[in-house]
């Protein structure tokens, strides 16, 4: 079933400087994402475990303004027992930027949750890029800031088990964690798995679930089918060792 696609601006996409602190949009100060809205983006809206439409035949960006996504790319070739390179992209980040280079650039990305969209075809955006120097800044202070935050979060594997569970459960509940409506304590991150951290950790599956049944006999987070529970947040980021 073909994603939903709203056919007029949608007039819900304020407060975008809410993003995750270093993100697209909370790089963009009001006055230029206005300009951006009024150039012709649009909203589109894809259900869980659709992906977004990033082949090589495509070519459009997007900017992800609610919901989380997974990415996976292959450096190496497709095929059994190749490696990939697993990321989650969350609200505030634009993906695809490789069209924006490369046009006919791919890469598998497979929403985890409901997932709100805006919309660009990549040549117009480069228009928008060169006509636009603050929203070339942006993109470029958000693409160095996904940068280090990647090699924090999935690089280090020398480091223990538990600690890079706990880096990446903190980074999520950063860039993709909304405050629990039962209590204002703890964050819910929605739409991984236990399978999908372990894919982006590179981990076995039994390692990652072994951290995270540490994590839950400390109470420190909580953890349902495609769903965690952060209850303690600074609690995590000791375990992360930051």
């Amino acid at each position: 079933m073909p994603p939903a696609l709203d056919t007029s601006r949608p007039t819900d996409l304020s407060g975008h400087k809410n993003k995750p602190e270093g993100s697209f949009l909370q790089q963009l100060t009001t006055e230029t994402w206005d300009v951006l809205l009024q150039s012709g983006l649009r909203g589109r809206i894809f259900g869980r475990d659709e992906l977004l439409p990033l082949d090589a035949e495509d070519s459009d960006v997007y900017i992800i303004w609610e919901g989380v996504v997974r990415q996976d790319r292959a450096p190496l070739g497709t095929g059994p027992g190749m490696p990939t390179i697993t990321r989650f992209r969350g609200g505030g980040q634009l993906v695809g930027e490789a069209k924006l280079i490369t046009p006919d650039s791919t890469v598998r990305t497979r929403c985890l949750t409901k997932t709100v969209t805006v919309s660009c075809d990549a040549r117009y955006f480069n228009v928008l890029l060169h006509r636009l120097p603050e929203v070339q800044l942006a993109l470029l202070r958000s693409l160095e800031d996904r940068n280090r935050s990647d090699e924090l979060v999935y690089t280090m594997a020398t480091r223990p088990p538990l600690e890079r569970v706990s880096r990446l459960l903190a980074h999520l509940a950063h860039t993709a964690g909304v405050p629990d409506p039962r209590t204002s304590t703890a964050t819910v991150i929605s739409g991984p798995t236990q399978k999908d951290i372990a894919a982006a950790l590179q981990m076995a599956v039994s390692t990652t679930e072994n951290a995270v049944r540490t994590l839950r006999y400390t109470g420190v987070i909580e953890a349902r089918y495609r769903q965690f529970i952060i209850r303690d947040v600074d609690a995590l980021s000791h375990f992360a060792g930051t």
